[in-house]
């Protein structure tokens, strides 16, 4: 098995479109919740070219993608408060290869990219079937923030990609 990662191309917002909804239905979420989420989970060339988009390759094919967005100030969006800084935007496996380290590979890449950025750190809303993830690479649980979808929550989390005391 070969693994790769490598930057997204501008004309595969489809192909990562598909992903981003092939791996929510994993959870067999209700019909109704894609159509809230269709504008989040659609990626745009524009999208690819305007923020850091990395996708995983296996064997030629490609299996997932994650994304990092800078927020430059804090905004609200419905009930949720995005504030400034870096955020894991995206982070979707086809449902085939979750569970395989796939998306760990794609954490520990993106850090070390963090890392030369001078990038301290990563905020992520997290899917309720994430927890665990993000439990497990090491991120700090920040608490709940409301959903896009009413009375549901998502896990706030902060990935420290330097020590919080560093100097950086």
């Amino acid at each position: 098995m070969t693994f790769l990662i490598r930057q997204a191309l501008p004309t595969e917002g489809n192909l990562l479109t598909d992903i981003s909804f092939l791996s929510k239905q994993y959870w067999n979420y209700p019909k109704e919740y894609f159509e809230v989420w269709k504008n989040e989970l659609t990626i745009t060339a524009d999208y690819i070219t305007e923020n850091t988009v990395f996708v995983a390759e296996v064997d030629g094919k490609v299996v997932g993608y994650e994304s990092v967005v800078e927020v430059k100030e804090d905004f609200r969006a419905g009930n949720v408060v995005v504030k400034k800084g870096f955020w894991l935007e995206h982070i979707f496996i086809l449902p085939d290869y979750i569970g395989k380290g796939i998306g760990s590979k794609l954490i520990t890449f993106i850090k070390e990219l963090c890392r030369e950025k001078r990038i301290p750190c990563l905020y992520i809303f997290a899917d309720p079937y994430a927890k665990g993830f993000y439990d497990k690479i090491g991120a700090q649980y920040m608490g709940e923030s409301p959903s896009s979808i009413a009375g549901r929550t998502v896990s706030l989390f902060t990935l420290w990609v330097v020590p919080q005391h560093s100097d950086i």
